[in-house]
């Protein structure tokens, strides 16, 4: 766990896009959507893990009007135990590409059903979502006052759905009090079309997207993963790896994706640097820009077992970065994991477990040999861990318990002693515990405590900035209020 004052180490925290989308975006592809049968894209309704009346009520309003609009007044519980955490329909929504809408779109005269040339929304396509949050440290930063409010923490304008038929649009537009700055976040085009193979279903997309990992379909990779939001303004361990945020907002990704009868999924994609609020062509004041295209992998297999669902992946990202400019020697970072989600319906909601592991090699060629080296050591290695069980077992009320783990190879010059944020002992090391419970005043609006505990900072227990802080001293009570509408 990393909270961060940048944008790109907070992309964690933005997990909500799908339920702002959702409140303003419908499924669009419905006659895919719930066959006669009663399958939800080829995986039987009454398998998936979503409360069996709530299954019973799509497909009945299925059967009358346009499955999954606007008009049907369906809750956002439809792809949501709790927001953010989806459930295996709100999936497909992604999966399928935001295109699915019962609406009747705006279309051309003289177009027919099997060869528009045009299909708009009736309706603009936009949502907000609003943060106000409070946070307390165990010792206060020096020289700066503890209880900090933040109003807002975050605010942001969504546009998504439906461009045609099988493309469609995420994006986020995001204010930050602290750089008092308003710019592009997470975005991402995505194309999906079914295909029929030896009686098999195939879905094959693209995906355009700004943000390694914010096209996953599950809440266990970095950009959408747990915790769904913390503070902007508590320290946060110095070391992370190149795939938890350090990319985000700053390259643009091409990618082709697939789904086997609903089952198994695989991606391949390509990234390369597309900064923000810098000079374009890159030029020597670039920083951490490609050399080339990174590459990014993903496969993942999921099966529902009776009335529980299980997933299991891997996943990789491979990256060389001028640390500055765009010539000379580079820095090699490759990225490979596993990560799980388990989910066991439990009434209204379900009892859902997430883990994640990343394990990072740097080949630091750049900070070795640089005149001035930044790196003791020509190659180090990161490693990550982060496991979390949620109790959304109601609308009203959720619990979650989670556990985070950074390990590494010592550096006195990658990891400086300095006052809060530096390693005493050039360890990046940390550990800790956090808890959350939440309150769903409205399906849209919540109220959380959540408390951070930490058993190791930066390297150390006591004393681990080399100024006499301790890893406690960094303990966070954060409280906030979260809307979308």
């Amino acid at each position: 766990m990393n909270p961060s004052h940048s944008r790109a180490d907070r992309a964690r925290m933005w997990m909500p896009f799908l339920f702002a989308a959702l409140l303003i975006v419908v499924p669009q592809r419905a006659a895919r959507a719930l066959d006669t049968h009663g399958s939800v894209y080829g995986a039987s309704a009454d398998r998936a893990v979503l409360n069996r009346s709530l299954m019973s009520a799509i497909a009945a309003a299925h059967a009358a009007i346009p499955a999954f609009s606007r008009q049907t007044k369906l809750a956002c519980s439809v792809c949501h135990y709790q927001f953010p955490e989806l459930t295996p329909f709100g999936r497909m929504f992604k999966l399928n590409g935001y295109t699915m809408t019962g609406l009747t779109s705006i279309v051309a005269p003289n177009d027919t059903a099997s060869d528009p040339s045009l299909k708009l929304s009736p309706i603009p396509q936009m949502a907000a979502m609003f943060m106000v949050s409070g946070t307390h440290t165990g010792k206060e930063l020096p020289g700066t006052q503890n209880n900090t409010a933040e109003f807002p923490q975050q605010a942001s304008l969504f546009l998504g759905g439906q461009i045609s038929p099988t493309v469609g649009i995420f994006s986020q537009f995001t204010y930050e009090p602290d750089a008092g700055t308003f710019g592009i976040d997470n975005t991402e085009f995505r194309y999906a079309d079914h295909h029929e193979v030896a009686g098999h279903d195939l879905l094959l997309g693209l995906t355009l997207n700004n943000n390694p990992s914010m096209q996953d379909l599950w809440n266990t990779l970095p950009a959408w993963g747990y915790p769904f939001i913390g503070s902007g303004t508590a320290p946060g361990p110095m070391a992370s790896t190149l795939l938890e945020g350090g990319l985000s907002q700053a390259v643009i990704g091409l990618g082709a994706y697939s789904m086997w009868d609903s089952q198994l999924y695989a991606e391949v994609s390509a990234y390369r640097s597309a900064p923000q609020g810098a000079a374009l062509p890159a030029d020597s004041t670039a920083v951490n820009t490609t050399s080339g295209l990174a590459p990014y992998w993903r496969i993942a297999w999921q099966h529902n077992f009776a009335a529980d669902y299980l997933m299991l992946g891997t996943f990789g990202l491979h990256a060389e970065l001028y640390p500055a400019g765009v010539s000379g020697l580079t820095n090699q970072f490759t990225d490979w994991g596993f990560d799980g989600q388990y989910e066991h319906p439990s009434g209204d909601g379900a009892i859902i477990a997430r883990a994640r592991w990343t394990h990072e090699s740097q080949h630091r060629n750049a900070d070795f040999y640089a005149a001035n080296p930044a790196s003791q050591s020509l190659d180090n290695n990161l490693a990550s861990l982060n496991a979390n069980v949620s109790w959304a077992t109601s609308l009203k009320y959720g619990l979650s318990l989670g556990y985070f783990q950074t390990t590494g190879t010592a550096d006195a010059l990658m990891y400086q002693p300095g006052a809060v944020t530096g390693s005493a002992n050039g360890s990046p090391d940390s550990q800790g515990l956090m808890g959350e419970l939440t309150y769903n005043v409205w399906q849209n609006l919540r109220l959380g405590v959540q408390y951070v505990a930490y058993t190791k900072f930066n390297g150390g227990t006591t004393g681990y900035d080399g100024s006499g802080r301790s890893a406690t001293d960094n303990n966070t009570l954060y409280t906030y209020m979260w809307v979308a509408f």
